[in-house]
């Protein structure tokens, strides 16, 4: 219930922001476009209310919003773009409706394993491969991982940070394969050794480039990213939308898509039949 209250809350706080067209116009990560696409299938919402949805870096999308874009709802791969759209629209609310986890995309050759990970990106020898910062919470996300590098190797943060190569997700990024995404792009172009990403997007990478392995970031490298959404105007279909993302069936179609649901009732506990009052 509280989540809902919330949702509508979305809807009801802060001043309007609505436009002449009748469609749904949702911008969300790119990390998100399979999950998304799916739910907006299972909404009810019929596919005519519906604009193409637009999909890419969360950063990238948050300039375009505010440099005019038609958007309803902004669900982004971090919390600092929904949030600067929020307080700029009347400090509409700001709800987490989804978490990820970080793992590092690797050729199998190589022999990664949680344990030598860190050994392996400071590894002069190796290209390692990030998306790109401010534009991409991907980015920040691995720069959040330098970070917490440095405790275990001093002078690690600085080192990962010089040796980075952000090949993806920014403004102007494409696809370094024709007709595959830009992360298998990496390398099937050979442009790369090691990525640092989203696990969820991993299986398709890895169904795509022969000979590549998603390892899990040991405990002391663990970033967890916080998906944030945003209501942006007073559409009735964006706050009907917003609902069917925290509802039980959307939070399942975003467990199928490897992220981690946060909307999930906890286990209702069966009390002996004398215990009824």
């Amino acid at each position: 219930m509280r989540i809902i209250l919330v949702l509508l809350a979305m809807l009801l706080l802060g001043p309007s922001f609505a436009r002449a067209d009748d469609q749904l116009h949702l911008f969300a990560a790119g990390s998100l476009t399979d999950a998304m696409t799916e739910m907006l299938a299972a909404s009810g919402i019929p596919a005519a209310r519906v604009a193409p949805p637009v999909f890419g870096p969360s950063g990238t999308l948050r300039e375009r919003i505010e440099k005019g874009a038609p958007a309803d709802i902004l669900a982004s791969a971090d919390m600092r773009q929904p949030r600067q759209l929020a307080d700029e629209r009347g400090h509409r609310p700001v709800v987490v409706f989804t978490r990820n986890r970080m793992c590092l995309l690797a050729r199998k050759a190589l022999g990664v394993t949680p344990a030598n990970m860190l050994d392996r990106m400071l590894d002069p020898q190796l290209r390692l491969v990030t998306s790109t910062p401010h534009a991409d919470p991907g980015g920040d996300y691995a720069w959040a991982v330098f970070a917490r590098a440095e405790a275990l190797h001093p002078g690690a943060r600085a080192a990962l940070e010089a040796k980075a190569l952000t090949l993806v997700g920014g403004p102007t990024s494409k696809p370094l394969v024709a007709g595959r995404g830009q992360v298998a792009g990496v390398f099937l172009a050979n442009k790369g050794d090691l990525m640092l990403g989203y696990c969820s997007s991993a299986a398709a990478v890895l169904r795509d480039v022969p000979g590549l392995a998603s390892v899990p970031l040991p405990p002391e490298l663990t970033v967890g990213p916080a998906y944030g959404m945003v209501v942006l105007t007073d559409h009735a279909l964006a706050a009907r939308f917003a609902i069917f993302v925290m509802s039980e069936q959307g939070q399942a179609i975003l467990a199928r898509n490897g992220f981690v649901p946060v909307a999930v009732p906890d286990e209702v506990q069966q009390l002996p039949q004398g215990d009824i009052r």
